[in-house]
């Protein structure tokens, strides 16, 4: 990863139907994974019921924000389906992760994808900052031509 950081996205099927209805697991698993993945939370998780348009729509939300960016898990108790993001601007065991909300749900099937978020995001601003200036420098210097001879 040499962008921002790391974003892993997790869209788990077959879930275990009784805890994806669990609020109190969703906020157990908010308030653990963190501290297990080197985060620092900032803020107690906040999970919530959702009741959608459709009956079958309706699932849980959970939310916690790290100092590093967010976690969050969405069920949808009557699919059998979880989705789970956790953005970092540092880099975390994302196999670990998946692991631990595989177990957590019990998922039969899982499509997980990881990105680089923010490729062009200056991590060291001073190297930036030199970068910049030494651009500026060559833009700015005046083109010396050769002078027309006479023939």
């Amino acid at each position: 990863m040499n962008g921002f950081g790391p974003h892993l996205m997790m869209d788990g099927y077959g879930c275990d139907k009784k805890r994806l209805r669990d609020l109190n697991l969703v906020y157990r698993l908010l308030d653990e994974l963190p501290t297990r993945i080197g985060m620092t939370k900032i803020m107690p998780p906040y999970v919530f019921k959702y009741s959608g348009l459709r009956p079958e729509d309706w699932g849980l939300s959970g939310f916690v924000l790290i100092a590093e960016s967010h976690i969050s898990i969405h069920t949808f108790p009557e699919k059998n389906f979880v989705s789970v993001d956790i953005f970092s601007c540092k880099e975390f065991d994302s196999e670990f992760a998946s692991g631990f909300f595989r177990a957590a749900f019990g998922m039969t099937k899982v499509d997980t994808t990881v990105l680089d978020r923010g490729t062009e995001f200056p991590k060291d601003m001073n190297g930036a900052a030199r970068l910049v200036r030494a651009e500026r420098r060559r833009i700015a210097r005046p083109v010396v031509r050769a002078a027309a001879r006479p023939a």
